[in-house]
């Protein structure tokens, strides 16, 4: 199986089908085996009413109880012989189906490490939470076809073959019966494709309403949008329920016929062999090993139905995988240098100029307008953004990612201890770390945690509150210690009181290194040096706080709506 370090190697995206092959091939060796042993088994299932025939002419008819005991023993190594294959079997294919799983989520997660900040922009959380939750495991699962599946294909022409020595009508009727269910239950697999495809589509979607209904509830409880938003889910989750129905309807035809095709073709092949028993063209033997060999045959004939419809499901769910693996990351066709020294950024699209070695503020009447600057400057999108005059787009990406960090205040906390939380990998220095818990006023957080900076924290913060997880977000972007920092709203969630402390350290720590905020807060736009009122996304005044308090009606309203805002949440 996949070991938790090892490259899970290229997959194959040009489709659905290819991609489940190429989880197939990359275990080429336990595919084989796994179709091996279950062929076998099937095999040796089939040989039991083979024996037992023998037991029957040679012993019981002919009175002889010495074959009678040869054939009772063969019969007795036969069954064990097979009860461990079958433990084999089952283990080889759970190793199979293991492997896959793993593989996939190795690749998914390797992928979206790829695509980075623009996986949010290319794909829906819903969408990816379908896809890890659901599609996955049923990739592993329709891997089945490589072991059953194989047996069920291998039994069934080994037991026509026998029954062609015992009648060749028989083996005919068996001959033609695969093919029968081909075209009886083809059909509806087609059909089971399309609603499952439907089906998959809905429940992206209403998972993505769920996470931005568990992350937005307060606010939209806040604007009295509760009901009307829980309305429209409500109808959202009719529609996928009656979806889920339509796939259920596929779904039970494909089962019934799993188990009635099967029953009505022994019932055929049972008359058609007591007829020709009754007119001697057959011995009883023959007629008991008939009955046993179609009774056997039921089950490859279930495993054979039952893996076209795990195949079938299995591929819907490789194509929204494969889709998933064929988003690409914002292409990096930089080959230039960036600048030796500090110097500005620039973004000509809003005028917004920041300056090197001085903290900048945006103040923007839409906080989105400036959460879109920042975006461009710190090359997340496609923007004739400058550095130092040279077009960041024609600077290689490493180096912008090595020198510009883009601070976000909803950006990802990864389960561990706030040491780790806060350092990364990076072996950090603890007084760098002191003084970045210090930056961010953050030495509260640290003392109230039973085992301080080793204390382990839940993902995403949950076990702190809004505003300690804001001010380890800063922790963690200050201890980066970038040449040039972008953060978006670093103090929204902060008291007065703390974030006037944050602001005025921060000025302090990041005297003559590039910085620039965005934020409508006066007690974090008194301490920059320098402030850009935005106005439907372009500059509309540049200045210091006062000067701009002072001369600038409108950027005046903003911040005094900002100092009159009724709860702040610590």
């Amino acid at each position: 199986m996949i070991d938790a370090y090892e490259d899970p190697g290229e997959p194959d995206r040009r489709g659905g089908w290819r991609y489940l092959w190429w989880l197939v091939m990359r275990q080429r060796t336990r595919s084989v085996m796994g179709a091996l042993i279950s062929s076998v088994w099937m095999v040796l299932l089939a040989a039991t009413p083979y024996l037992m025939s023998r037991a029957v002419d040679d012993g019981l008819a002919a009175g002889d109880y010495g074959a009678l005991a040869g054939w009772t023993a063969a019969l007795f190594a036969v069954g064990a012989f097979n009860a461990w294959l079958s433990i084999m079997r089952h283990r080889t294919m759970t190793r199979v189906r293991m492997d896959s799983n793993f593989r996939t989520v190795k690749v998914l997660i390797g992928h979206a490490v790829r695509l980075g900040a623009t996986l949010p922009r290319r794909i829906g959380a819903g969408e990816v939470v379908t896809i890890g939750v659901g599609d996955v495991q049923t990739i592993s699962q329709s891997l089945t076809v490589v072991g059953p599946g194989v047996g069920a294909v291998v039994a069934y022409l080994v037991v026509a073959g026998l029954l062609v020595s015992v009648s060749v009508p028989i083996a005919v009727v068996v001959l033609l019966g695969m093919p029968l269910v081909g075209v009886l239950v083809g059909p509806l697999l087609g059909r089971l494709q399309g609603t499952e495809t439907e089906y998959r589509e809905r429940q992206g979607v209403l998972t993505a309403r769920i996470a931005d209904l568990a992350g937005g509830l307060r606010v939209l409880n806040g604007l009295g949008g509760k009901g009307l938003v829980a309305d429209a889910f409500q109808r959202d989750s009719q529609r996928l329920r009656a979806q889920g129905y339509r796939v259920g309807a596929v779904t039970s035809w494909v089962q019934a016929l799993g188990v009635g095709l099967p029953t009505l073709f022994l019932a055929v092949v049972t008359w058609l062999a007591a007829r020709l028993a009754a007119q001697g063209a057959i011995t009883v033997g023959e007629l008991v090993s008939v009955y046993g060999y179609v009774a056997v045959l039921v089950g490859p004939v279930a495993f054979f139905i039952e893996c076209g419809y795990q195949v079938s499901r299995g591929v819907v769910a490789a194509r929204r995988v494969v889709r998933f693996l064929r988003l690409e990351p914002m292409a990096d066709t930089g080959t230039r240098d960036a600048p030796a020294e500090p110097a500005a950024l620039h973004d000509p699209e809003s005028g917004v100029r920041v300056p090197p070695g001085r903290l900048t503020a945006l103040a923007a009447a839409l906080p989105a307008d400036a959460t879109t600057v920042v975006d461009r400057l710190g090359r997340y999108v496609p923007s004739g953004a400058t550095w130092g005059e040279v077009p960041l787009s024609e600077i290689a990406l490493t180096q912008v990612r090595a020198r510009i960090l883009v601070a976000d205040h909803e950006a990802d906390l990864f389960a561990g201890t706030l040491r780790d939380l806060v350092a990364g990998h990076a072996d950090r220095d603890e007084s760098a770390i002191t003084q970045a818990v210090h930056t961010a006023v953050a030495e509260d957080i640290v003392r109230g945690l039973p085992d301080a900076l080793d204390t382990p924290i839940d993902a995403q913060g949950r076990n702190l509150s809004g505003g300690q997880r804001q001010r380890v977000r800063l922790t963690r972007a200050l201890l980066a210690d970038p040449e040039v920092l972008l953060a978006v709203e670093p103090t929204s969630a902060l008291d007065a009181h703390t974030e006037a402390r944050v602001a005025e350290r921060l000025h302090t720590t990041r005297q003559g290194r590039t910085t620039l905020v965005t934020t409508t807060s006066p007690l974090v736009l008194d301490q920059a040096d320098l402030v850009h009122y935005l106005l439907d996304g372009k500059v509309a005044a540049t200045g210091t706080h006062r000067e701009l308090l002072d001369g600038e009606p409108g950027y005046r309203a903003l911040v005094a709506r900002d100092e009159d805002a009724e709860e702040i949440v610590r």
